[in-house]
């Protein structure tokens, strides 16, 4: 008698194979290198205003990755590295906001306690330089990140070729 899927006790597949799946399909993606890291390089922008819009800015992933046909899986990647040096760069998107903004801005909410006014411009601050830090960051990692991916192809396709090799030439003695 069959047993069902339901039943039947299935070893459940190990974290490890299956980031190791993922990454293979991440580096045989359709589009090639550009494609994964037009990806990373999204994520990684975006990544770096997120922090005072709460989160929100995660959604603008979708969009801009389809518009500019870009890999989601990438740019998921590339917004968890971002996650993960982000708090290094906070600092400086302040320092870039300040400077693009104008001394003379002073947000201000009537029948609001002052505090709140000050967290405001530093929040403004922190999403207008993390725009323009997240920019020149997406741009500074899509080189490495196409060219890392690129040599890793090569370097499969050569081991490829060399045990297609090696197994004609078993063949042939």
């Amino acid at each position: 008698m069959r047993r069902s899927l339901m039943n039947s006790k299935r070893k459940p597949r190990s974290m490890k194979r299956w980031l190791k799946l993922k990454y293979t399909e991440l580096m045989r993606a359709p589009g090639g290198p550009s494609f994964v890291a037009l990806g990373f390089a999204i994520g990684i922008a975006i990544e770096m205003f997120t922090l005072p819009t709460y989160g929100l800015a995660f959604f603008l992933i979708f969009p801009l990755v389809y518009w500019l046909r870009a890999s989601l899986a990438g740019a998921l990647i590339g917004f968890v590295v971002g996650k993960l040096i982000y708090i290094p760069v906070a600092f400086i998107n302040t320092m870039v906001g300040g400077w693009v903004l104008s001394d003379k801005l002073e947000p201000h909410i009537p029948f609001a306690p002052n505090w709140l006014d000050h967290m405001l411009l530093v929040n403004l601050k922190l999403i207008v330089g993390g725009m323009i830090d997240g920019v020149l960051l997406g741009f500074l990692f899509y080189f490495p990140v196409r060219y890392g991916i690129h040599y890793m192809a090569e370097k499969r396709r050569e081991k490829r070729r060399r045990r297609v090799h090696v197994e004609a030439r078993s063949i042939v003695e």
